[in-house]
């Protein structure tokens, strides 16, 4: 059947800008990232970083040690959560003992599609969200390699936390707050959301929902984590929750604005400590509770009637997504160190935060071409630690005005 030029003009146009024909674009781009994802691995020469020591890891586990001060590989000691040891547990079961390094790569590939339409459902269910900013998602070098090319375990931990995010989106608080804490147990850095978690669930259900929610999260991670800790639990937590943890500076994409003797020293990671609690508290005192009366009001609300909702609006979806990815970019910015593979961590939820704002389309454009400039220069320089502050901050703040 013959098409007039116009008409497939217009169809193309519906499919960039008519909500209904989101995820007709959606599954367009999740095939051709899928496509995408194979030609890189087939083309693209995998780079070795830190597969090998997960793999030399597991098989310690597996030979019986559950001392985690004695578990280590190549490139460091195990300092991920119990959850990070049985998926790649599994990992070394299915890949021969590590060894068959391309299907592990079409593993990751499989991953890296749905965390791209877990990206997609969530924006989709926020709403207010133009169908074209899909079109932004494959567009990320540096999250393509995190995933196929190095197989980190970021990875793992991102999906299981979008996953958390779309079920608390559709209402699903039970089933959210379990994918949140495997998330937990696979990397510790998940905790960045927790802050907006909590907004979430004290005004949607109320405080007494919430504290046993809390406790539940780490119930979890208590029971994934119990032979290690009946074996040392200082050991354990030491490694696998080890928040006063120093990075190598020779490693870190935003602090390279800093000379090396700050970037190590006590002095600046409490100044860090410092100011992620006092944006927090701006956000909290602003814009989370600002549809309910402020801040002090919920937390007067949660205190006299604990087992109601302590909200007065309807906690909506887009307030989850917005809530959840404002916690995340806020403590990544106070982060102490950002290697490479942390940009794993939002880079997906940077188109959504920028157009969020109220900022010019060029604007908008320009921060989210910034942030993936950023973190594709190796090694660091100051001008682009420098320019990836200040792109994340321009970020935040828009969506501050935006919101608040």
């Amino acid at each position: 059947m013959h098409l007039a030029p116009d008409t497939v003009i217009r169809n193309i146009r519906l499919l960039f800008t008519d909500p209904r024909y989101f995820w007709v674009l959606a599954a367009l781009v999740l095939l051709g990232d899928a496509i995408l994802s194979e030609l890189i691995i087939q083309f693209i020469s995998y780079t070795e970083i830190d597969w090998e020591t997960y793999m030399i890891q597991v098989k310690l586990y597996i030979k019986g040690e559950r001392d985690y001060s004695k578990i280590s590989g190549p490139t460091g000691p195990l300092v991920y959560p119990a959850g990070h040891v049985y998926i790649f547990r599994f990992l070394y079961d299915i890949t021969d003992a590590g060894k068959n390094i391309r299907f592990a790569q079409h593993l990751y590939a499989v991953l890296y599609v749905s965390s791209v339409a877990l990206t997609a459902a969530i924006y989709g269910k926020a709403g207010n969200i133009p169908n074209s900013l899909l079109l932004i998602l494959p567009l990320s070098k540096r999250l393509h390699s995190l995933y196929v090319l190095r197989l980190f375990n970021d990875c793992w931990s991102v999906v299981a936390a979008q996953a958390a995010i779309l079920a608390i989106q559709n209402e699903m608080d039970d089933i959210g707050t379990l994918l949140f804490s495997a998330a937990v147990s696979i990397k510790m850095s998940v905790l960045l959301y927790l802050p907006g978690l909590l907004a979430i669930l004290v005004k949607r259900n109320g405080l007494v929902y919430t504290l046993r929610k809390v406790f539940n999260i780490l119930g979890i991670q208590a029971m994934l984590a119990y032979p290690f800790i009946q074996k040392d639990w200082r050991a354990y937590v030491n490694s696998a929750f080890d928040f006063s943890r120093v990075f190598l500076y020779k490693w870190t994409v935003n602090w390279r604005i800093v000379p090396e003797d700050t970037f190590l020293s006590p002095g600046w990671a409490r100044g860090l400590l410092i100011g992620h609690l006092s944006v927090l508290i701006i956000f909290g005192l602003t814009c989370w509770c600002k549809e309910d009366g402020g801040l002090w009001v919920v937390l007067g609300r949660a205190l006299r009637r604990p087992t109601l909702p302590a909200g007065v609006v309807p906690v909506t979806p887009d307030y989850v997504a917005t809530t959840m990815f404002t916690s995340n970019l806020i403590g990544l910015i106070f982060a102490r160190s950002l290697h490479y593979q942390f940009y794993s961590w939002y880079a997906q939820q940077t188109p959504f935060l920028v157009w969020r704002t109220r900022y010019p389309m060029l604007l908008k454009l320009l921060l989210i071409g910034i942030i993936e400039y950023a973190w594709n220069i190796y090694p660091s320089t100051t001008i682009s630690s420098s320019a990836l502050l200040g792109a994340n901050v321009i970020t935040l703040t828009g969506v501050w005005y935006a919101t608040c």
